[in-house]
């Protein structure tokens, strides 16, 4: 197969153009096929905005045709394919239990199905379509927060509310992260993620995706069951564990199960698991996040910024993101995180008494404002002591305060309020965007000055590459203190938990920073588990209870 590299497409190009190119470039007359491998936009000049594509063709006498052509955007390539382990030799006597049914559960889940294994998932969460009406009836103040079932807990974990990126910065020499592309693909995600430069979802795909893979994995003789709460987490010996549930339907019926691998794709909002594991005696150590607001702008703003003025580029080119960094004067570095063009803050609480903040947005990306997180670096030296919690008892400090701001609403604030340190009354030309009860408030309150500062040091900054990011009127909401576990729980070589059978995986356990990575991590937990286990041709200990 060739690969052709730096194909400049017009705005709005066609198959035609495509096809010309590739017979330019390699000078012939036909070929066989060619699919589009990677695009992306050089909107450097305004006035010359374009798309640069890399095309793989087969066209036959492929090393023929490239003796004519010099040129080093044109080469011969061999795809990355994925390979499935061996399987081990070790009898499986309990079926593997995955807990968590976020992108890492729901990965080591269908790869283990494929593979005969017969997973039973654990979600404390509901299934997705009342987990969708459960947090809409939150936002829309119908029912208090659902402890158990909110924006970070349910099936498809905390990525189902959110933009659904796909972008990753981990390499795929292995072909694990195309693997996942092709899965999302296979399930229901449009082709494009395969090549698009930043590949997105949007949270209404991602909730036919997450049920499609569910249905595969339980056609496959796995089991997925919901509003299950693994309270307790007994190791019996290197090669069994046993879990203690409760049905959260009916909390009074507890039941046990044993296993030969516990996933614990738990991600990173699962505070009380986190307890109960540091009780258990399971290894792990305080880890680097970080924190900040949320910043809102209008999408034809970030758009125009990004574009300049086109009428016509509403249709043909997708909603604008941006990606800024700065080392504010404090030596803290500032960085917009988990941009959503064209979507929404939305209410991302997980426990009473605390509000924290995240962006939404759904496949068209055409909501009236664009957002991102601006967050500020915190190490274990910010943490309150050497806990190996203490960075989520930091977070939890932090989103008491900001329910306490917004009296149990998201707390919002003008930007230029916000630097001068006084109360917003009301928004100025940009109205919030938001899911989820919000009041005006001053956020000051609910950050440490080492944030608060670096925040406003980097939104000046950045009005210097965007101009009037900075607008007085720009709107902030907090706290965003989610944006990866504060937590790692170690793991040896084999990916077990200190000699025992529990499987560390995912976001949560500190392995992963987003949808792919956490899914490209299921993987490799799965591969874990296949290579040390054969197929169980039995199991007699985990029938449903």
């Amino acid at each position: 197969m060739i690969r052709i590299n730096n194909i400049k497409l017009k705005i709005g190009y066609k198959n035609e153009d495509i096809e010309q190119a590739i017979r330019k470039s390699l000078r012939i007359n036909s070929f066989l096929s060619y699919k589009m491998a990677k695009l992306s936009i050089d909107s450097r000049k305004k006035d010359q905005i374009h798309y640069v594509a890399s095309v793989d063709v087969t066209c036959g006498q492929e090393e023929k045709i490239l003796k004519k052509v010099h040129n080093n955007n044109i080469m011969l390539i061999k795809g990355t394919d994925y390979k499935i382990p061996e399987y081990g030799s070790m009898p499986m006597q309990y079926r593997p239990v995955i807990i968590g049914s976020g992108p890492a559960g729901l990965f080591a889940g269908l790869f283990l199905a494929r593979e005969g294994y017969r997973p039973i998932i654990l979600e404390r969460g509901m299934a997705v379509d009342e987990r969708t009406a459960c947090v809409n009836g939150y936002w829309k103040k119908e029912h208090p927060l659902n402890p158990n079932c909110n924006v970070q807990f349910g099936e498809g974990g905390a990525g189902t509310f959110s933009d659904g990126k796909l972008n990753t910065v981990i390499k795929d020499k292995s072909g694990r992260r195309t693997a996942v592309l092709k899965t999302f693909v296979e399930f229901g995600a449009d082709p494009s993620i395969l090549y698009v430069n930043k590949p997105h979802i949007g949270t209404d795909v991602l909730l036919t995706v997450v049920k499609n893979i569910r249905n595969e994995i339980i056609r496959l003789g796995g089991e997925v069951r919901f509003e299950q709460l693994v309270t307790d987490i007994e190791v019996i010996n290197p090669e069994t564990t046993l879990l203690h549930i409760k049905k959260l339907l009916k909390p009074e019926e507890t039941y046990e199960l044993k296993s030969n691998a516990v996933i614990l794709a738990i991600g990173h909002s699962a505070r009380d698991t986190f307890e109960m594991l540091y009780k258990r005696g399971i290894p792990m150590e305080q880890k680097p996040f970080a924190m900040g607001l949320r910043i809102e702008h209008p999408r034809t703003f970030i758009n125009e910024a990004q574009y300049g003025y086109h009428p016509d580029y509403e249709d043909l080119l997708p909603t604008a993101d941006y990606k800024l960094v700065h080392q504010a004067a404090n030596g803290r570095a500032v960085y917009s995180f988990c941009m959503c063009p064209g979507g929404y803050v939305v209410n991302a609480s997980s426990e009473s008494g605390r509000i924290c903040v995240n962006g939404m947005s759904y496949s068209n990306r055409k909501a009236d404002n664009s957002n991102s997180a601006i967050v500020v670096n915190v190490t274990p030296e910010d943490y309150p002591g050497d806990h190996p919690l203490a960075g989520m008892y930091f977070q939890r400090e932090l989103e008491e305060k900001a329910y306490q701001a917004g009296k149990g609403a998201i707390p919002v604030q003008r930007f230029g309020d916000f630097r001068m340190n006084r109360m917003s009354e009301i928004a100025g030309k940009i109205k919030p965007c938001i899911k989820g009860a919000y009041t005006f408030s001053n956020l000051n309150c609910c950050l440490p000055e080492y944030i608060r500062d670096a925040i406003i040091d980097g939104v000046l900054s950045f009005d210097r590459v965007i101009s009037g990011f900075a607008d007085d009127d720009a709107i902030l909401s907090g706290v965003e203190a989610r944006t990866s576990s504060p937590i790692k729980i170690l793991r040896d070589a084999d990916l077990t938990s200190a000699h025992t059978c529990i499987y560390p995986c995912g976001e949560g356990a500190g392995y992963a920073g987003g949808i792919t990575s956490a899914a490209v991590d299921g993987i490799k937990v799965f591969e874990a588990v296949m290579s040390k286990f054969m197929i169980p041709e039995a199991s007699t200990g985990n029938q449903r209870m």
